[in-house]
């Protein structure tokens, strides 16, 4: 009658994981070998446990990657000029907690958009805030953000998550427009949080395809400024399996 209390009081406070290891570990032929410390040290992990899970559910549900991606899970066999000592250097988080941008550029096909994915799935298993978008939604959405009156919203909810990722980056010249509001977006997160972009475009050919030189100078030097570029070649990886 006392445990049923207990695992009532549990979950009314809220404390889920503690209810459920409470529930497990009565029964568990062990648990009478324990004393009140271990067996309420081990309760106490088990909360932590079920927080921990929790929180990782939804900051992977709230990134919104677009592919199921992991570093562990890259193929190097591949002939792409994938540096592996520079991916084993990416898997801790170092470089998100000094706000070190990652480019990574080369044709189609050849995992830009895998890559970015995993190292956002890193990223949010580390306990960072992430979100992936492609670059012509993202404008999309900005100029729609602009009609509704939801602009500058928009620019700071996208200035405060921790790893931003911009798929597709330049895969058209960018308008007035857009290449402001990349400004503003790079400007906001520079120094503060961490930016991985992919493009079919090698990073010479930024400047340009962004159009007006003074908005050009700013993006490309906040961009090229203290990152990591992966620069992928060689053909399809979807071909190579068909």
């Amino acid at each position: 009658m006392l445990n049923e209390q207990t695992l009532s009081t549990l979950n009314a406070l809220k404390l889920f994981g503690m209810a459920r290891g409470f529930s497990e570990r009565l029964s568990h032929p062990k648990t009478a070998d324990l004393s009140h410390e271990e067996f309420l040290g081990l309760l106490v992990q088990d909360e932590k446990t079920y927080r921990d899970n929790l929180r990782l559910r939804r900051l992977l549900h709230n990134a919104k990657l677009k592919q199921q991606a992991a570093l562990e899970d890259i193929d190097y066999k591949h002939p792409r000029g994938l540096n592996k000592q520079l991916v084993l250097e990416l898997s801790s988080h170092q470089w998100i907690m000094n706000h070190r941008n990652v480019l990574l550029t080369g044709p189609t096909g050849v995992g830009k958009s895998y890559l970015a994915c995993a190292l956002g799935n890193l990223a949010a298993r580390l306990g960072h805030t992430v979100l992936y978008l492609r670059a012509p939604r993202l404008f999309e959405t900005l100029l729609q953000a602009k009609g509704d009156g939801s602009h500058l919203k928009t620019l700071t909810r996208l200035a405060k998550v921790q790893l931003l990722i911009l798929d597709d980056l330049f895969i058209s010249p960018l308008s007035d427009p857009e290449r402001k509001d990349l400004l503003e977006i790079i400007e906001d997160r520079h120094g503060q949080t961490t930016t991985v972009i992919t493009s079919q475009y090698p990073t010479k050919e930024w400047h340009h395809l962004i159009g007006e030189p003074t908005i050009a100078d700013a993006i490309c030097d906040r961009l090229l400024h203290h990152c990591y570029k992966i620069e992928l070649k060689g053909e399809s990886i979807r071909k190579s399996k068909k």
